[in-house]
């Protein structure tokens, strides 16, 4: 009986937060809206769920104040998100099935995802022939696996084998030079790069600052941002779905193509187009075809593409000539209009990735000039 009216008591509290005051309602007669996050408009975001109460949607992460709006068939509702907000509202469907949806805020970044016993902390890495940033790591400070650092990925991903080490074991620490991580969320990853046991994400930074330096080839955490050298160029990072992503743009016949690009270290390719942002932005067809080819992602989802070659990319105030690029000839599994910069391209700057106030700043370093691997 106890633990039944636990049960009951559970359901019905967030009928409760709904009831403190009066709702604001719109309307719909379908169940799927669109929804306008900041800058990004996804139009297949939301199916409604009458039997879900609440039905959260929680916003992409951001450091400043930005509007969320619900696009149903006939009608909206715009909504103002800053760290810590919760906002109620109900979206009644087909005059009768009430929708109770909630929009939260994710957390602006995870204070303590990293610890070290001193910062700043310098971690070596090897950049390997596939363009992975290779770490050494020790995991529950007996077992060594070679992750490589993926900014496209969010936490730590073992691969089948390496996870399989860990059965009759919990994986309480994983350590990379001082930084440690306690009770690490670790998932299985269906794909890595070569010879590597897995890879990590941004989110093993949030909170921090931290360096990529491939002139010295090392990685350094910061507790707070260090003084900017000269010479880089500070640009806004853009989370979109968890993604990591930055705007860049592409010049061809005196006309910029302007579109949000994941910056993906984990890929050794140099850039990715999406098919639906290409037909959005009407690209040209006539780019110089250099092959066909396939790829596989981080989920081991293999890709036909067509290779092509892009005269120009700006990046910030940076323009890369003559660039590589694998064109999709379908829709994106991710469902969004996202192109990827790949470690062939983004090696050519040390970057510095501040998660506290989502900034990236690039500077072009010693391999910027360097040929790519794809011939052109």
């Amino acid at each position: 009986m106890r633990k039944l009216l636990s049960l009951i008591l559970i359901s019905i509290i967030p009928l409760v937060s709904f009831g403190q005051k009066k709702l604001l309602v719109i309307k719909a007669n379908s169940s799927k809206v669109a929804i306008k996050d900041g800058d990004y408009l996804d139009k297949n975001a939301w199916s409604l769920s009458p039997e879900t109460k609440p039905d959260i949607y929680t916003a992409d992460r951001s450091s400043k104040p930005k509007w969320v709006v619900f696009y149903t068939d006939i009608d909206s509702i715009k909504v103002k998100v800053k760290p810590g907000t919760i906002f109620n509202f109900i979206i009644l469907l087909n005059g009768k099935d009430t929708c109770y949806t909630r929009i939260v805020s994710s957390k602006a970044y995870e204070k303590d995802a990293v610890k070290s016993e001193i910062f700043p902390d310098t971690i070596p890495f090897k950049l390997n022939n596939f363009e992975a940033i290779k770490v050494q790591s020790i995991v529950n400070n007996s077992d060594t696996l070679n992750l490589h650092f993926d900014l496209g990925t969010l936490d730590f991903r073992f691969t089948k084998p390496a996870f399989s080490k860990f059965r009759q074991k919990k994986i309480d620490k994983i350590q990379m030079g001082k930084c440690h991580w306690d009770a690490p969320n670790v998932q299985i990853a269906n794909n890595a790069s070569h010879g590597m046991d897995g890879r990590f994400g941004w989110r093993a930074f949030d909170g921090k600052i931290v360096e990529i330096n491939y002139d010295k080839n090392i990685l350094i955490v910061h507790s707070k941002l260090p003084k900017i050298e000269k010479g880089y160029v500070r640009s806004n990072i853009k989370f979109i779905q968890s993604l990591l992503c930055i705007e860049a743009a592409i010049q061809i016949d005196q006309k910029n193509y302007i579109g949000n690009f994941l910056v993906d270290t984990g890929s050794d390719l140099a850039m990715v187009l999406d098919s639906a942002w290409l037909v959005e932005q009407h690209f040209p067809e006539n780019q110089k075809v250099i092959r066909k080819s396939s790829f596989s992602d981080g989920a081991g989802r293999k890709y036909e593409t067509t290779i092509i070659s892009i005269p120009q990319v700006s990046l910030n105030r940076f323009k890369l000539k003559n660039v590589p690029t694998s064109k999709l000839g379908f829709k994106s599994p991710v469902g969004s209009q996202i192109n990827y910069f790949g470690n062939e391209l983004l090696k050519r700057f040390n970057m510095i990735i501040d998660l506290q106030k989502d900034s990236i700043y690039l500077k072009s370093n010693t391999l910027f000039s360097s040929p790519y691997k794809e011939k052109i």
